[in-house]
């Protein structure tokens, strides 16, 4: 059972995602409760890989000229891009068999989501460093049943050690977010991981699903990271993936119509009837408030009645497309915020050059049109509307294909007319 809710109630209702049917390389037990869970982890041999997990160098040859320099010190970077590329394949495969999408966001936004814009020192500030694989900040309440979801990561880890576990969640939680139908990601990576459970930031620092004052307080927790009032509604568009369980959280139902047959663990309370789909079904549903079976926290509710909120829900509500592109760059914003990134300016995961043919120009494509055009394109056409009146930033309202035409046809009979 999962939920995206990045809140500290509501984090604690979504536990995680359990599967009945796990990869070879997942077969971890999952434990029904986050306390047992704790347990369990302290008890067993994976203690030692979750808590300390060294980054490994390897060191190019040098010449023998350098041995007694500063160079010849081994290059280590915080991830390997190659198997940046293959956890990714392994993350897909993975989200196919056990429907982790909604924890496996949790998990990625609960490391980033501690940070704190005012502390400049690093790993003080919180953040996106791999933390939250320490016990420690795995007891924070609002992280609750976190330690499955870093039971389904663990073995990924183990077989791709030279990826960071701050790389990891984050890898996990954009690509989630794609395989369930959302927006690509531009993400980056790099991230460099604390190294020890006392470079853990303290508890408190996530939201909750029901303060007294929700809007204040949703303002409160992310105006601290900087983030906007535009950022928190299109963030909390994500959850329109998850489900929250009344016996961890005291939030939703035991069962509904929409969870009481899984996939995975049957029952919870989901915010959207399709809740491994990722769309903008979050707004409208809580717009409409005619579904008794679909879950509206506090701080769901208040998006539609803060007036600043209200602009944005209604927008994402109306247009799924620019609720996508406003929330994949908030989501890769959040990933980023207090991670210190080696090499300073990140690894870019490439999918590979691109086989696309260039667009033909066709004029008359983009005389009427409502169509945003490219700065390439806007400068080859701009030459020839401007010598009619018209330009690439306001379309001309005929077509002006058919207007040269016409012209060359009128030319065509007076020339016709002359000769004879």
């Amino acid at each position: 059972m999962a939920s995206v809710a990045f809140s500290g109630a509501a984090a604690a209702a979504t536990a995680a995602t359990t599967s009945r049917r796990l990869p070879a390389s997942a077969k971890l037990s999952l434990s029904s409760s986050s306390s047992s869970s704790l347990k369990l982890l302290g008890s067993t041999p994976i203690v030692s890989r979750l808590f300390l997990n060294p980054k490994r160098c390897s060191a190019a040859p040098l010449p023998s000229r350098a041995f007694n320099s500063a160079a010849a010190a081994p290059k280590c970077l915080a991830s390997d891009l190659e198997q940046l590329k293959l956890a990714r394949e392994d993350i897909r495969e993975l989200l196919k068999t056990t429907f982790s999408h909604p924890i496996l966001v949790r998990l990625g936004w609960h490391d980033a989501g501690t940070y704190n814009k005012n502390i400049e020192e690093w790993p003080r500030r919180g953040g996106a460093n791999g933390s939250l694989r320490f016990e420690i900040e795995l007891k924070h309440a609002a992280n609750a049943g976190l330690v499955n979801a870093l039971k389904l990561i663990q073995p990924l880890k183990d077989k791709y050690s030279d990826v960071t576990y701050a790389d990891l969640f984050q890898l996990a939680s954009a690509t989630a977010v794609e395989e369930a139908g959302g927006p690509k990601i531009p993400m980056k990576y790099g991230r460099v991981d604390v190294s020890a459970p006392e470079q853990c930031p303290e508890e408190g620092r996530l939201p909750s699903a029901g303060p007294p004052s929700p809007a204040d307080h949703l303002r409160e927790v992310f105006y601290r990271m900087g983030l906007n009032d535009k950022e928190i509604v299109a963030l909390s568009g994500a959850h329109t993936l998850g489900r929250s369980r009344p016996d961890r959280s005291g939030w939703g139902k035991p069962e509904t119509k929409y969870t009481k047959d899984g996939p995975g663990a049957p029952g919870g309370q989901s915010w959207t009837a399709q809740w491994l789909k990722f769309d903008n079904s979050y707004f409208t549903d809580i717009k409409e408030k005619k579904d008794e079976d679909l879950l509206v926290l506090p701080t769901d509710g208040v998006l539609f009645e803060d007036p600043a909120f209200k602009v944005y829900a209604e927008k994402y509500a109306e247009d799924q497309e620019a609720f996508f592109k406003d929330y994949a760059e908030a989501h890769a914003k959040l990933s980023n915020l207090g991670a210190k990134f080696d090499p300073p300016e990140g690894i870019v995961i490439d999918d590979g050059p691109s086989q696309s043919v260039p667009e033909k120009f066709v004029a008359a494509k983009y005389s009427s049109g409502k169509r945003e055009l490219s700065e390439n394109m806007k400068q080859k056409i701009r030459a020839e509307y401007q010598a009619v009146g018209g330009s690439p930033d306001k379309p001309l309202q005929s077509n002006y294909f058919l207007n040269i035409i016409i012209v060359i046809g009128v030319l065509a009979l007076l020339t016709s007319l002359v000769g004879n």
